[in-house]
């Protein structure tokens, strides 16, 4: 009797709920001591931003308009916040690329026989490249004060907004690695899952207001644009960040970009993590 009692508190949904942060923590754990012990995977994580940070701000810096000038100093401040925003997305493919090498070394079959959540392996994964784009993050924003980003030259801000910003930067990129975490599942190598995790991201990131302003575009592309989920985000830190690129858009995301980056990014995360558990359970079925 007492171990049927036992069996019971144990799948009660308060302790199933305590079980599966504790498996996701111990799995992210799990990760992020794996990602120390191979720096190389964080160090080439910050080398690709910080070369677009470069490029930009010294190529086409003074080329792009933004309104109605080409100020190399105007456009370094409009550029940051979709650097930014890119940087995260794009550790989409890191995502996609160690849930697939997991699976090839049949690291999911050793999951099976642990008596933990199923959905703790994806959760953790997800949380500990999370971190590293949190390093990454820190790291770019380091090297854009160096070329000489500063927040409030188009409006006054605050740390609470600047934080505020990250914070929106952050979320979107935990959305995206859960894409990433799906393409993972549904590939067969790690290299079809980089080239899988990334390729998709050049339209999204490029079709966007995150390096030219959205209103040089021809009208159907701007359309596409302003109502992209990651123009929303660019535009929401612009915003935060009191930088240069107020939206003259009637789209609802232009004029509401935070509340549409929550919106987007719940909406991706709710969709995205219920397809990939239900994909890492039918691989480990």
């Amino acid at each position: 009797m007492s171990a049927v009692t036992d069996a019971v508190r144990a799948d009660a949904p308060g302790n199933r709920l305590v079980r599966s942060v504790r498996d996701s923590l111990v799995v992210a754990r799990r990760n992020l001591i794996r990602m120390t012990r191979i720096p190389e995977m964080v160090l080439f994580g910050i080398i690709q931003p910080v070369m677009f940070v470069v490029l930009f701000t010294y190529v086409f810096g003074g080329s792009i308009k933004v309104g109605s000038t080409t100020d190399s100093g105007v456009y370094k401040d409009f550029l940051m916040a979709g650097i930014f925003a890119q940087t995260v997305t794009f550790a989409t493919a890191g995502s996609a690329a160690g849930i697939a090498d997991d699976m090839q070394k049949g690291l999911v079959d050793r999951f099976r026989s642990l008596p933990m959540a199923r959905g703790a392996v994806l959760t953790g994964r997800t949380v500990a490249d999370l971190a590293q784009t949190a390093v990454t993050l820190l790291v770019l924003a380091i090297v854009a004060l160096l070329v000489g980003w500063r927040t409030g030259t188009a409006e006054p801000t605050d740390p609470g907004r600047i934080l505020a910003g990250f914070g929106l930067l952050l979320l979107l990129g935990y959305a995206f690695t859960w894409i990433g975490a799906l393409i993972g599942l549904s590939v067969r190598t790690p290299e079809a899952a980089t080239s899988g995790g990334i390729i998709w991201l050049f339209p999204v990131t490029f079709v966007s207001n995150a390096f030219v302003d959205s209103t040089q575009m021809t009208p159907w592309l701007r359309h596409i644009a302003d109502w992209n989920p990651f123009s929303a985000s660019v535009q929401a830190c612009r915003e935060l960040f009191g930088n240069p690129g107020v939206s003259t858009s009637d789209a609802w995301p232009m004029q509401h970009p935070v509340w549409a980056t929550l919106l987007y990014s719940i909406l991706i995360i709710a969709v995205f993590r219920t397809l990939a558990v239900r994909k890492y359970r039918g691989a480990a079925g």
